[in-house]
């Protein structure tokens, strides 16, 4: 089965309580490291997330777990990631992880760079290991940014012309610094940095709930984007 399979009807449901104002929204940034991008054959190696309390990121709380998947890495992953099958051989399954990750997201709205890829695994793996599937509202960045481009939003970040702009082009257009690259705690933070610069804009456009921003940043819009990738890239 793969991710278009997999993503229908699996990419987050119910609000956390209501239809609350962005500012009393708490998220969960998030980014996972796979070891490709096939549902059917591949894993998830990392986790990592951030939360935010509207548009503040809170760094002192952080999830970051490295997994020891069953899938066989691929070089041409390793070489994106930078983790070796050495530093995994330790790890916990991802069941294990996935019991510690569901309460750390309980409660929040998902945030991710095409978030449906993440969902779609982490989905997989929470009915392989016998539990529900993440219920939580989900945005994603891309989606955002597509809505705000369309609206011409006053940044220059939004003349982009690129049709499906990765983090890393996101990150550079805001002038957000990028460090650690490809590892799953610095690609949440990063993405969180891209939200928050995102969060006025929304605001200025009339976003100011979790309904907006969950009609103008649903993640399965960019499905399209994602099955056509060969390896893990984030965009």
């Amino acid at each position: 089965m793969g991710l278009m399979a997999w993503s229908r009807g699996k990419l987050g449901g119910g609000p956390p309580g209501g239809d609350l104002p962005v500012p009393e929204l708490r998220f969960t940034v998030l980014d996972t490291e796979l070891t490709g991008l096939d549902t059917r054959r591949d894993d998830i190696i990392a986790i990592g997330a951030l939360h935010m309390q509207g548009g503040r990121i809170e760094l002192g709380n952080a999830f970051q777990e490295l997994v020891k998947p069953t899938a066989v890495l691929d070089g041409r992953t390793v070489v994106i990631h930078g983790i070796t099958p050495s530093e995994l051989e330790a790890r916990p399954a991802i069941g294990e992880v996935l019991a510690s990750f569901l309460d750390y997201v309980a409660g929040t709205v998902l945030v991710g760079h095409c978030l449906a890829l993440d969902l779609a695994f982490l989905n997989r793996d929470a009915r392989r290991s016998g539990r529900a599937p993440f219920r939580n509202a989900a945005v994603d960045t891309l989606s955002l940014f597509g809505w705000l481009r369309r609206r011409a939003a006053d940044h220059p970040a939004f003349a982009l012309e690129l049709p499906a702009p990765s983090l890393f082009d996101l990150a550079e257009a805001f002038e957000i610094p990028v460090e650690a690259a490809h590892s799953a705690i610095g690609d949440a933070y990063i993405t969180a940095q891209v939200f928050q610069r995102f969060l006025p804009f929304l605001q200025q456009a009339g976003v100011r709930s979790l309904s907006g921003l969950r009609r103008v940043g649903d993640p399965r819009r960019q499905l399209a984007n994602l099955t056509d990738q060969e390896g893990h890239t984030h965009f």
